[in-house]
């Protein structure tokens, strides 16, 4: 994972499903098919599903023998109660949050702890010397970010260089076929500084699955279908760049003989930078699917074919400075 010493499968199980569309039982038997196959590194949140996706884990991790070989991941930032001091990224939230976490999951240490999203209303500085202080005191392993422009990334790296705190070894923002500006900024400067890269919504909420197709209703059990997410929804995600995407993926797909969601899977997993994308599943039959990305690569004129569908007009200066300059190798 970046520089660090820390090894991490070529594909991170998100555990956002557990508690919503997997219960104990299938989140059990998703867990032990996704170590069978090789992987090791769990993602969770202390909010997701109001902390049951970080109960359910807990139960299947007290029960292995191998906590050690295992890489969990959890995070914090949004609202965990009603409470004035029930969110964010102040230290009295952290050093709570943390205590709530490792009880939750039934653990003495996660191995990365991840800050869901920039806080504006924390200074920075508190923020990192909290987690100095979880890290020192043996509860962090790791410490990552999510959801943090370059430039906030950037003070956070300078400033525990400055005071001699732990820094940010790994960064969870949003990367997929649809959402390509990560490339512009972020992914440079994590390639630079030796930070880790696990991509949250490789899959763009399903719409890369090749579950919806143009001039078609989205099944009925499906994420758009049900309407989970706003940020899913066709308002957000229905324009011809996203049925050029999809066309492409569907095309590609089945001259491999691969499906969409492996195609996208292992397009964001050879991204310069990428360590490990992050993917979700509800039934063992999506989680096998989604494995099925890893141990092959997409020739060079398929990622191309990719790289046109779905490349995004840079606006200024990116546009200027990719006019008359290279990047280094």
């Amino acid at each position: 994972m970046g520089r660090t010493g820390l090894k991490v499968s070529e594909l991170c199980f998100g555990t956002q499903t557990f508690g919503w569309g997997a219960d104990q039982a299938a989140a059990g038997q998703m867990a032990n098919q996704f170590v069978e196959a090789g992987g090791n590194f769990f993602d969770t949140s202390n909010i997701y599903n109001e902390g049951q996706s970080e109960t359910i884990l807990g139960r299947w991790l007290k029960d292995r023998s191998d906590r050690a070989q295992l890489v969990i991941a959890t995070k914090v930032f949004f609202p965990a109660g009603s409470g004035p001091n029930d969110a964010g990224l102040s230290r009295k939230h952290i050093l709570d949050q943390i205590d709530r976490s490792l009880r939750r999951l039934q653990t003495d240490y996660v191995d990365l702890y991840q800050m869901h999203c920039w806080d504006a209303s924390t200074p920075l500085e508190e923020t990192l010397r909290a987690l100095d202080d979880v890290v020192r005191a043996g509860k962090v392993r790791y410490i990552g970010a999510s959801n943090y422009t370059p430039a906030q990334l950037m003070r956070a790296i300078m400033l525990s260089e400055q005071h001699g705190w732990p820094r940010f070894d790994c960064l969870q923002p949003e990367y997929s076929l649809l959402v390509r500006s990560t490339e512009w900024e972020l992914l440079p400067l994590c390639r630079e500084y030796g930070i880790g890269v696990i991509a949250w919504s490789p899959l763009a909420g399903g719409w890369l699955t090749g579950k919806y197709r143009r001039n078609q209703p989205p099944p009925p059990d499906s994420r758009v279908g049900r309407g989970d997410r706003w940020d899913d929804l066709p308002e957000q995600r229905e324009t011809e760049r996203t049925w050029q995407i999809i066309d492409a993926l569907v095309e590609i797909a089945e001259q491999r003989g691969k499906t969409p969601a492996q195609v996208a899977l292992n397009w964001v997993l050879h991204k310069p930078g990428v360590t490990a994308p992050i993917f979700g599943a509800r039934t063992p039959q999506q989680l096998e699917q989604n494995l099925g990305s890893v141990g092959w690569s997409l020739a060079p004129d398929e990622v191309a074919r990719l790289d046109q569908a779905s490349a995004i007009p840079l606006p200024s200066p990116y546009s200027f400075i990719q006019r008359y300059t290279r990047p280094r190798i």
